[in-house]
């Protein structure tokens, strides 16, 4: 069996990045790129993919809203022209920044709120997915498991990643809790391995409220974030590992 783990990186300017992606680099197999929106900046990115094609992790662009201060978690209102330049203009600059380095982006994972907003919104899913396909339709794109931008992927006949998080509780629709709610965010490193390896295995998930529902994980986030990451994700891919779990990137299962 195998699993793909994914990190959100490149999220730490490169003055305060020395040593934290690296980190975590070893012991995942995608690497979601902030592409200078929400976080990151040009050298970053740089730094970031020749990270990645030391480790052989898979790369990705992680377009966000245009929101520094708020870390891409405000929602915003865009037309479907102004979403539309967003997603090429990030991920085509990744994408031409990954070739020059001599590396293929290979999906694409929308940030935050804009994430959010796509999981529910199946118009603004089908903006963002016809994005990615007219940029290069090989890509893949990454949505919330069971969410409309899967649905949106998969109608404009790109290939999908059904991603569900590790450490993020659920609502009984199969959305995320938001952050600011209590409990949203799991910390206990345990626990939260034994949830994610029952949802890769069976295929369900506990939500907020004791509710098991339905899920399906093609890749499995860990969020790179915060001082702890480097920990967890090296003794989940450890625990994966002795339960015959391997991993590997989706876009080559």
């Amino acid at each position: 069996m195998y699993i793909d783990i994914n990190c959100d990186l490149g999220e730490i300017v490169s003055e305060g990045n020395e040593g934290s992606d690296e980190k975590i680099m070893p012991f995942i197999s995608s690497a979601n790129i902030a592409c200078g929106f929400h976080a990151g900046d040009p050298l970053t990115i740089m730094k970031t993919i020749r990270t990645a094609m030391i480790y052989g992790a898979g790369i990705g662009a992680h377009p966000g809203y245009p929101d520094r201060e708020g870390f891409g978690r405000r929602p915003f209102r865009m037309s479907p022209e102004e979403l539309r330049a967003l997603i090429l203009y990030q991920a085509g600059a990744l994408k031409g920044m990954a070739e020059a380095a001599g590396a293929r982006m290979q999906h694409v994972k929308p940030h935050g709120a804009l994430y959010n907003a796509a999981a529910k919104d199946y118009d603004m899913a089908l903006v963002i997915a016809q994005a990615v396909k007219d940029l290069d339709s090989t890509l893949t794109l990454v949505g919330l498991s069971g969410s409309q931008l899967i649905r949106a992927a998969r109608e404009k006949g790109l290939a999908s990643a059904s991603e569900v998080f590790a450490d993020r509780a659920y609502n009984d629709d199969g959305t995320l809790v938001p952050r600011d709610m209590p409990g949203a965010v799991l910390n206990d490193t345990e626990a939260v391995i034994e949830r994610t390896i029952r949802m890769i295995n069976e295929k369900v998930v506990e939500t907020v409220n004791g509710k098991i529902i339905p899920i399906e994980a093609d890749t499995v986030c860990i969020h790179g974030d915060n001082e702890m990451a480097a920990v967890f994700v090296s003794s989940l891919a450890e625990a994966l590992r002795k339960r015959g779990i391997e991993l590997k990137y989706f876009a080559k299962q």
